[in-house]
């Protein structure tokens, strides 16, 4: 991809932000082009979870600004964020564990409700038209996509962890977002389940339908040398390095800080 500025989608502008004195993030900056898959890496502690927050509107830097599509949203809340397009999933899994698959994809759609709360409570007329296109959406977009067709009347609480992380992608993407913010997706799944979802992320952000642009958060090396376009990489709140995965492999400073030595036991990809 060229360095245009009509292709730069998300611009995090040197935020700083600190909890009870001690700075987790020290002007850290990057610019997301859109359609691209950039992911950010780092040891515990590093930041990474807490620039997603501020992405997302949950936490507010104290000092730099964000912008999405060319559009201050440093002051927005996570709703407004999300209703310009900004969708996320969590490092813990955030899924109403009592209801089914289906009814958590579809709360993923309250931004795109268009009927007041008498007429949907009544379910007549457009409130009942807007259920139909919603379901539809849902089983034929999303559920196919992610191939959770055998799950989608089962009680989430029920499911095993990885199917969990299916569904709440699934949730995510029921926004129809331009930006998924993705916390370690792949965490806590054994090696089949990482190829799936590796797949499922390459597919939204590749088919035409979607091509959602995915700022990715995760420990799996292979994954993010593999399917990744551009890295940052985080230390102790400090932007350490950026670049195409090939020059992450081959930053010293990098390797030092997170990477380790051994350049054989980090770089093997799954394809």
């Amino acid at each position: 991809m060229t360095e245009r500025d009509d292709q730069v989608q998300l611009v995090v502008d040197d935020i700083q932000i600190a909890f009870g004195g001690v700075a987790a993030l020290k002007d850290v900056g990057f610019k997301v082009r859109q359609g691209e898959i950039f992911s950010i890496i780092g040891p515990n502690g590093a930041g990474k979870t807490v620039t997603l927050n501020c992405i997302n509107g949950l936490y507010r830097p104290s000092r730099g600004s964000i912008l999405f599509e060319g559009k201050t949203i440093t002051h927005l809340r996570p709703y407004e964020r999300a209703a310009l397009g900004i969708a996320r999933t969590f490092q813990k899994i955030e899924l109403f564990s009592g209801m089914t698959v289906l009814d958590n994809i579809r709360l993923g759609r309250h931004l795109h409700l268009r009927t007041n709360l008498l007429s949907a409570g009544i379910y007549l007329g457009p409130a009942a038209r807007e259920e139909i296109e919603n379901r539809d959406f849902i089983e034929r977009e999303i559920i196919d996509l992610l191939e959770i067709e055998h799950i989608r009347h089962k009680i989430v609480g029920m499911l095993p962890y990885g199917l969990q992380k299916r569904v709440e992608l699934a949730r995510a993407l029921a926004l129809q977002p331009k930006l998924i913010l993705l916390d370690e997706p792949m965490a806590g799944l054994n090696l089949e389940e990482v190829e799936d979802m590796a797949r499922f992320i390459l597919d939204i952000n590749e088919e035409k339908k979607w091509q959602v642009t995915c700022l990715l958060i995760e420990h799996d090396m292979g994954v993010v040398m593999d399917i990744s376009d551009r890295v940052a990489v985080l230390n102790y709140g400090e932007k350490i390095a950026e670049g195409t995965p090939e020059e992450i492999q081959k930053n010293q400073a990098v390797h030092d800080a997170y990477l380790g030595e051994t350049e054989e036991e980090l770089y093997v990809t799954r394809r």
